[in-house]
């Protein structure tokens, strides 16, 4: 089950209702890593001076607003903790307004808000009087030192809370030149276009959908794996290191038994498997499908 992110209280008047806030959505995805071809070692990331094509340590490195082409204004650290909005433990609703108002545009990341020990009936009064009114609550909350616009709505038997992109992060119709739109379309042609829309017409089910991208080359990723195209790294041997007679060298051991020769799965359901185990940059042998790694997907933000 989720763990909450947040804890604090929905403010409106003088109602508090003790709440938490648990992500809604979860993120997956292939987790690719770079290579390099001719030894399979794994591809970092360069603090990179744009001019000298030199790495940069990390001490020498500053925060930077460009003010004109060529002309910063450096912030310190401490310049930039004081300017962040002063975190509180409540969201505060500043109006309610018709949810049919706010654009799908604004619309930016979901959130349950789920009522803490004692405050359900609060919560509930707070749930119906959204569903019953057809409005919503525009909020906001600090998160993670970030300041959020918000709006809080009822969803079945819950309240849910959306952040929201703020006005100047939103474009308008215009500023893609979509304002002046301009075909002749028939009565014939809707009415062909609906009966079309209604033959293709059914409940929606976001089980039937999915990421074909993934599901693609994580095949491909455990085919490789069944026919034993993995490509191998060998270490140098290092000298081990002494040890008493009851002390067991785990790393040793199992540098001996990647080695050794892959024992084939033994059923099916073995087979379709891939490894899940990220080796450490210290040992002896390193797995990849190519460039993806075998572990597949992204864990849950």
């Amino acid at each position: 089950m989720p763990r909450s992110i947040w804890k604090g209280a929905v403010s409106f008047g003088l109602v508090n209702i003790p709440v938490s806030l648990v992500s809604a959505t979860s993120s997956h995805g292939i987790d690719f890593d770079w290579l390099d071809k001719r030894s399979m070692d794994p591809v970092g990331y360069k603090r990179v001076n744009k001019n000298t094509g030199k790495e940069v340590s990390r001490e020498n490195i500053v925060k930077g607003i460009e003010h004109e082409q060529g002309e910063y204004v450096v912030l310190s650290d401490e310049e930039i903790h004081n300017a962040l909005p002063e975190a509180t433990q409540t969201i505060d609703i500043l109006a309610f307004v018709e949810a049919s108002e706010i654009s799908i545009l604004h619309f930016e990341k979901p959130y349950f808000l789920s009522p803490e020990k004692h405050s359900e009936k609060v919560y509930i009064l707070l749930r119906e009087t959204l569903k019953r009114t057809g409005k919503v609550g525009v909020a906001n909350v600090v998160m993670h030192t970030k300041q959020h616009l918000a709006v809080i709505m009822p969803l079945g038997d819950t309240l849910v809370l959306n952040t929201l992109r703020w006005a100047n992060e939103v474009r308008s119709a215009e500023d893609v030149g979509l304002e002046d739109l301009d075909a002749k379309v028939s009565k014939r042609e809707i009415d062909m276009a609906e009966r079309l829309v209604e033959d293709m017409t059914e409940s929606w089910d976001p089980e039937q959908y999915h990421d074909t991208f993934e599901d693609n080359v994580m095949k491909l990723v455990e085919r490789k794996v069944r026919e034993g195209k993995l490509e191998t790294l060998e270490a140098p041997e290092q000298e081990v290191p002494k040890r008493t007679a009851d002390v067991i060298d785990l790393t040793e051991l199992l540098k001996r038994s990647l080695r050794g020769t892959r024992t084939p799965p033994e059923n099916d359901d073995e087979k379709a498997q891939p490894s899940k185990a990220k080796p450490k940059r210290t040992s002896t042998t390193r797995r990849s499908s190519g460039t993806a790694s075998p572990k597949g997907r992204k864990a849950a933000k």
